[in-house]
């Protein structure tokens, strides 16, 4: 077989690479030397051979492929990041175990909360093992743009929701689910960073029910002592970030149209918004992920319990940020949540809909889900 002149034999030395050879080492040649780096316990070392076994077509492909299962987060996301782009159908279907695609229905209603639309949708995430059994579900939230607040003829609004402001969000995760009580026992038997944790705070018990009666700090130790396990950088959302991923699209007061049922999301059933139905009031939290997600493919974002935000309150939105970050300036200790609760009228659950608590305000109607940047993948 005649060899190809342009691509790297096995005993060549790369030439021409763009990375600097580390200190006191030997550069090694070809792909067996693209292998021996890969061994290497310095992850700088690692992370540039992976880079240059691109160089070596089908055999340094296989090499990235195999580096998505590797122990260390960046090795992992180094090679997520050099395989994303590619068409290469076995690096499609290790990408798809990777980040996993999931499939689910968007329901649209109208006033009366009559169905009116169903459409397939699909998502990606990625899950985190936290031990034990325990997995945290991220989902992809896609970069974009959106007005911010309420128009001012949306029933139920209140003054702190506007004035409406264009915000552009950068692409996050942002988790699946809000918080469980599985999830919040595992991370609170992790190493204390800064406060201790109660292992069972909620009032209404169950494994996949929302953790309740967690404090804007409590909820800040959480992310701080996941980041420590993962190595990625937990966090809440911010409350742009969170009312960007809660429309999902839509400019509607809920993300499923003009109201809400029963049906469709956990609140107080015994009021109505809009020409529907009065519908159940359960008193209690639910299950996470027992009501239809939104088009981004994320759950009970209307009702179930609050969700902490990281910002200060604002009385309105003049001067708020319009990059999705966190907004703190001019603020004070008081916190936002959002997206109403069980107990709550459904007026409190649109998206738009603002709410707060002290740092160390606890009560059965707050919760929150956790995000993380999109920068983890390199």
């Amino acid at each position: 077989m005649t060899e190809n002149p342009n691509q790297p034999r096995a005993y060549d030395v790369v030439m021409g690479g763009q990375n600097t050879p580390p200190i006191n080492a030997v550069v090694l040649g070809g792909i067996e030397g693209v292998k021996r780096r890969l061994a290497n316990p310095e992850i700088e070392v690692r992370v540039a051979a992976l880079k240059d076994a691109l160089k070596y077509e089908e055999a340094g492909l296989d090499l990235i492929i195999q580096a998505l299962q590797d122990k260390s987060n960046q090795i992992k996301f180094t090679a997520y990041s050099l395989l994303k782009d590619r068409t290469e159908p076995k690096v499609k279907q290790q990408l798809n175990k990777f980040f996993p695609r999931s499939q689910f229905d968007v329901i649209t209603v109208n006033e009366f909360g009559q169905e009116i639309s169903r459409r397939s949708q699909e998502a990606r995430g990625f899950p985190e093992d936290l031990g034990k059994g325990v997995f945290l579900k991220m989902v992809s939230i896609p970069g974009g743009t959106f007005m911010m607040g309420s128009p001012e003829t949306e029933k139920g609004r209140d003054s702190d929701e506007g004035p409406q402001h264009q915000v552009t969000v950068a692409p996050f995760f942002m988790g699946k689910y809000e918080v469980t009580q599985a999830q919040w026992k595992v991370v609170a038997a992790l190493p204390q960073i800064n406060i201790s944790l109660n292992a069972n705070p909620s009032r209404f018990k169950g494994a996949n029910r929302p953790v309740q009666n967690v404090p804007w700090n409590e909820a800040q130790e959480f992310c701080a002592r996941l980041s420590i396990k993962t190595g990625k950088t937990y966090r809440l959302p911010s409350e742009a970030e969170w009312e960007y991923a809660c429309r999902a699209g839509t400019t509607t007061p809920f993300y499923f149209g003009e109201t809400i049922t029963t049906d469709l999301a956990n609140y107080n059933g015994s009021s109505i918004y809009g020409s529907e139905w009065k519908g159940i009031d359960r008193q209690q939290t639910t299950d996470v992920g027992s009501f239809p997600p939104n088009a981004f493919g994320l759950y009970d974002m209307h009702g179930n319990v609050w969700e902490w935000c990281a910002d200060s309150y604002h009385e309105n939105y003049n001067g708020a940020t319009s990059d999705g970050s966190v907004w703190e300036s001019g603020g004070n200790n008081i916190r936002l949540v959002r997206g109403g609760s069980w107990f709550n009228s459904p007026a409190y659950c649109r998206s738009a809909s603002r709410n707060s608590g002290a740092l160390d305000y606890w009560y059965v109607i707050l919760g929150f889900r956790v995000a993380v940047s999109s920068g983890f993948l390199l």
